[in-house]
């Protein structure tokens, strides 16, 4: 598979603190890739940097060969990269359908001069963001749910509408940021079938921070392990899995002998 995301000696230093030393990884088109660390090990700091919230000390972030460092979240997104909203980035008294709207006009904007003259330009661009977020609401079973108000929304499902906003924005490249965190197993399974058949769906690759390790062993092609903001592993989740590192780091010494 062609890299999507190139990622060339990330480092992130704040002050004396290195968060992110010399990190080089790749994110294949059509692959879901995990990035995985106890805590503590870079994985956060790793995705702001890619989607621009936080500048890079040094290194190269390269997306379908085009150089994104240093560029604005909103410019990131334009180049087809979308990091997952959390429930708190949600309007709360905004329509499940609002809230994805949100997203769709971000791939598909109406420009100051359509929003104030509108015309055939602005129709065609509602229209085209409205048909993606029916299409994204019936991808993530979120239909039903269209006309609530987005804080009402039980917890798995607020979840998914996280996924939905950053789904509806069309990208290449879908960053998600834990987004099985206090979901029951039940909700684990469902999601990780979801992810698989959106994948298939939009033709979407995704890049997933996640500490739910059955969750990542069951979705992933590939697996990139961080531990005190470097990276010590990466490959395929058997060999990951079995990695003496990747033990050491998440249960200790004793454990990898």
């Amino acid at each position: 598979m062609n890299a999507l995301l190139e990622i060339s000696g990330l480092t992130k230093r704040f002050g004396g603190l290195t968060a992110l030393s010399d990190v080089s990884f790749g994110a294949s088109e059509g692959a879901i890739t995990g990035l995985i660390g106890p805590n503590g090990a870079g994985k956060t700091t790793c995705f702001n940097l890619i989607t621009g919230t936080l500048p890079a000390t040094s290194g190269t972030i390269r997306f379908r060969g085009q150089d994104i460092g240093g560029l604005s979240p909103h410019k990131v997104v334009e180049h087809g990269l979308a990091r997952t909203f959390q429930a708190a980035t949600t309007f709360p008294a905004a329509t499940v359908r609002e809230n994805i709207l949100r997203g769709a006009l971000l791939r598909h904007p109406l420009g100051l001069g359509a929003m104030v003259f509108g015309g055939a330009a602005a129709r065609d661009a509602e229209r085209k963001a409205r048909q993606t977020v029916d299409e994204v609401m019936e991808a993530l079973d979120l239909t039903e749910h269209a006309h609530r108000e987005a804080g009402t929304l039980a917890y798995g499902h607020q979840k998914r509408l996280g996924v939905a906003i950053g789904l509806a924005t069309r990208p290449g490249l879908l960053l998600l940021d834990e987004p099985a965190a206090g979901l029951n197993p039940d909700e684990v399974d469902r999601f990780a079938t979801m992810l698989k058949e959106i994948r298939t769906r939009f033709g979407l690759s995704v890049l997933i921070v996640e500490h739910h390790m059955r969750l990542i062993m069951r979705i992933c092609d590939h697996i990139v392990v961080l531990d005190h903001g470097e990276k010590i592993a990466e490959g395929a989740p058997e060999a990951v899995r079995d990695d003496p590192k990747v033990i050491e780091a998440y249960l200790g010494a004793d454990h990898a002998k």
